[in-house]
């Protein structure tokens, strides 16, 4: 019988997997969670997912238990080798929730989680608060992704999965954007500019800010509805955005008509070329996270093949097309 007395077990929020020595994977977690004690952090070099929880019972006084295991972080080198084998692992363990976050890692994370323990010993619930926080909100500012909807994503036809990137620096943790994955293997990542508009059209279709340098504007409270119409050779992709703005620090006059138009104008222009650069990128990576394919769908007829569909989607042409409703700021009276 399994021993699950409170004071002799101890959760585990987090898992985070490197490349090992010897082809082998580094599996660190911190411990212990929630408890005032002195954190620490633990490391295992194991050839298995299920080696390295269990070294980690014979070297630490409580047994760790995997019921909290609320984070999956995974360096990005590992990603690139394929995740099937460790995401289903864990999605067969009865012990493990479907919502945990799946996370890609770019730099050491170790090192930046050594150098973290005594200015933030709850580091590990604190980055499991964030992405709660992002997920339930859908502010559309992270693409967080739990294990039930990368699975989902994974075994549905026409379908890609994704999963959001952070950079592990000594001093710093940041978002850097969107991993796309042909099968379980990632393939590339959009960030900056090409992440914003991964948000808006796939992800939440919502922006808190879209801060645009080049046009002196900051854009907020962004909304987009997108409509898709397949041909044999083209897509249109037509956005519908509304917004407003936050910040202008360019010479135009906003409240003037005329002028407010001429922005809007610009911003659209902006939107279009972005977006068409994107579309391009993600026919060069051979990815469609968009989900255009799945208009191919009809009720009387045998889906479309993923590999006959990556073939077709390599030489679509893109009309892009964006219908903008900028609001500019007004005083407060």
């Amino acid at each position: 019988m399994e021993n699950n007395r409170i004071e002799e077990i101890a959760p585990v929020i987090f898992w985070s997997i490197d490349q090992g020595e010897e082809g082998r994977l580094s599996i660190c977690t911190l411990v212990p969670p929630l408890v005032k004690e002195k954190k620490r952090l633990l490391t295992q070099n194991v050839h298995l997912l299920k080696e390295g929880g269990k070294l980690f019972n014979l070297i630490y006084y409580r047994e760790l238990k995997l019921g909290q295991l609320r984070m999956l972080l995974v360096n990005e080198e590992v990603a690139k080798q394929g995740l099937n084998s460790l995401i289903n692992t864990l999605f067969i363990d009865p012990e493990v929730s479907p919502r945990l976050y799946l996370v890609i890692i770019k730099g050491d994370f170790e090192a930046y989680i050594q150098n973290q323990l005594d200015k933030q010993p709850n580091l590990d619930y604190f980055l499991y608060r964030m992405f709660k926080h992002y997920e339930e909100k859908h502010q559309g500012e992270m693409s967080i992704v739990n294990l039930h909807t990368f699975m989902k994503n994974l075994h549905t036809p026409l379908s890609v999965p994704f999963l959001p990137v952070f950079k592990a620096g000594k001093e710093s943790f940041t978002y850097e954007g969107t991993a796309f994955f042909r099968h379980d293997a990632m393939i590339a990542t959009a960030s900056g500019i090409d992440d914003q508009i991964m948000q808006l059209l796939s992800n939440d279709h919502y922006l808190r800010l879209l801060p645009i340098p080049s046009l002196s504007v900051t854009v907020g409270h962004i909304r987009s509805k997108v409509r898709i119409k397949l041909a044999d050779s083209s897509a249109a992709v037509n956005v519908e955005l509304y917004g407003r703005v936050e910040e202008y620090r360019g010479d135009k006059d906003i409240l003037d008509h005329a002028e407010a138009t001429e922005l809007n104008d610009q911003i659209q222009t902006y939107l279009e070329k972005h977006t068409l650069e994107l579309l391009q990128k993600m026919q060069r990576w051979k990815v469609d996270p968009l989900e255009i394919g799945r208009h191919t769908m009809t009720p009387f007829t045998k889906p479309m093949s993923d590999e006959a569909w990556l073939e077709k989607w390599q030489q679509l042409k893109f009309d892009v097309n964006y219908d903008i409703d900028i609001q500019p700021f007004v005083e407060k009276k």
